[in-house]
């Protein structure tokens, strides 16, 4: 039976795609054990005071090297590289956009602005910068141990395993903050209880949700997110989820103050977007809504399931918009736009589903629609039931990755450059500018 449990496990391993796994039998004693000759990704270490201390403002550009979140505030554009830092992008001119500083912030993903103020999460704090003069950051602050830490760990770029057990002393604390990976090679008897813990994630290094941004009804002054970001500004108060657990930050002081605890939501919940009182999240087997009417009790309101896929979700004028794409950790093949009338979000109904090639991120403005798939798409969406058959435009060539349509201006960040379109006439699209990404 124990020989049967191994070989049933390496058969596991293969079909998760993990590469260089290779096995032979040995005998030993009469009975044959499993040898596993394996690449793996063991975890490289920062001290936490070390991490804490190493955030770096500079008006010295740094090359885009990876795309990541965007958000936008008064002019400027605000790009997220991956667990790196922040790219300060000055667009007063789309056409000629350009690449004026950098904050090094290890642990970096998301971002969102309100009132002069850029706020940041960097692994499991929220760290915060005064951006009144954008193009000379200044470090304000840091809220510790915010976000909740379980696999908050950089993503890998192979698909080879990873030693989650090594991340973990004895007691079961972390040994520090996992800041990289070394791919070494192993070969092990195992069992199959030593075996679990390398987890083949890729994209599944960093278990997040993501949060998009809408007006709030106070009087601040919010920047506008993507729709794969994962905070939200609501009123002054500012949320997250991570790793299943929503934070909520109230940002009307001095100083941010986290003010409850962590609010567990579970689901694998990957985007929100944030409409009306109501918060739209998005999850692999779903759509949830939760009411935000009294924002530091979120309520559950209603869950929608659909095909399993990863998904981020717009809404305008009572209508939802939802992609879901494969060739992700979501492990599925489906590629879809789900279209959903929530007027009542006591009883959404489904309006209409449409076959695409690998959508992800989306946005909606004023019955606009802009997609991120096989480049980026342009649709009326007047009427959801024709949204195919009135296209307006179709630029191929780039892999999409999320959109900002904002004052006729459509910034979309794709595999190899931030680019920019004018759509003030929907009759003559065209592209404003591109700047490049320069993949290392």
């Amino acid at each position: 039976m124990k020989k049967l449990l191994l070989l049933f496990f390496a058969g596991m391993i293969v079909i998760n795609g993990c590469k260089d796994v290779v096995i032979e039998t040995v005998l030993e004693k009469d009975i044959d054990i499993e040898m596993f000759t394996y690449m793996v990704n063991e975890p490289i270490f920062m001290d936490t005071k070390a991490f804490r201390e190493s955030v770096s403002v500079t008006t010295k550009a740094q090359p885009i090297n990876n795309h990541g979140k965007m958000c936008f505030y008064q002019g400027y554009l605000y790009v997220s590289e991956t667990e790196k830092g922040i790219h300060i992008i000055n667009n007063n001119d789309p056409s000629k956009p350009q690449n004026v500083g950098f904050i090094e912030l290890i642990g970096n993903v998301d971002l969102a602005i309100r009132n002069d103020k850029l706020y940041a999460d960097s692994y499991m704090d929220l760290v915060w910068f005064d951006i009144s003069d954008p193009q000379k950051p200044e470090l304000e602050g840091r809220l510790e141990d915010v976000f909740t830490k379980y696999f908050c760990l950089p993503l890998t770029r192979n698909n080879y395993l990873i030693d989650y057990r090594s991340c973990f002393d004895e007691n079961g604390a972390m040994k520090g903050i996992v800041v990289g990976w070394n791919v070494t090679e192993r070969t092990d008897i195992s069992s199959i209880y030593d075996m679990v813990y390398l987890v083949p994630f890729r994209e599944f290094g960093v278990i997040r949700a993501q949060i998009a941004s809408s007006p709030s009804p106070s009087s601040s002054i919010n920047g506008v997110n993507g729709s794969m970001s994962r905070f939200a500004l609501y009123d002054h108060y500012m949320y997250s989820v991570i790793n299943n657990f929503m934070s909520i930050i109230d940002l009307n002081g001095n100083q941010p103050e986290k003010v409850v605890e962590n609010i567990y939501i579970g689901w694998e919940v990957e985007t929100i977007f944030n409409y009306k009182e109501y918060m739209f999240m998005g999850t692999p087997t779903g759509m949830l809504i939760y009411s935000v009417a009294d924002p530091l009790k979120p309520v559950f309101i209603r869950a929608i399931f659909h095909i399993f896929g990863c998904d981020p979700v717009v809404v305008e004028d009572d209508i939802a918009y939802v992609t879901i794409h494969s060739g992700n950790f979501c492990g599925q093949n489906n590629n879809e736009l789900i279209i959903y009338d929530v007027s009542d979000v006591y009883d959404p109904r489904h309006i209409v589903s449409y076959a695409m090639k690998n959508p992800k991120g989306l946005g909606i403005d004023n019955g606009t629609l802009f997609v991120c798939d096989d480049g980026l798409k342009i649709f009326d969406a007047a009427n959801p039931q024709t949204i195919m058959a009135n296209r307006l435009a179709h630029y191929s060539g780039m892999d999409g990755y999320d959109v900002i349509p904002f004052d006729n201006v459509l910034m979309m960040i794709a595999d190899d450059g931030l680019y920019q379109y004018d759509y003030s006439d929907l009759t003559q699209i065209h592209l404003l500018s591109k700047l490049p990404i320069e993949k290392q």
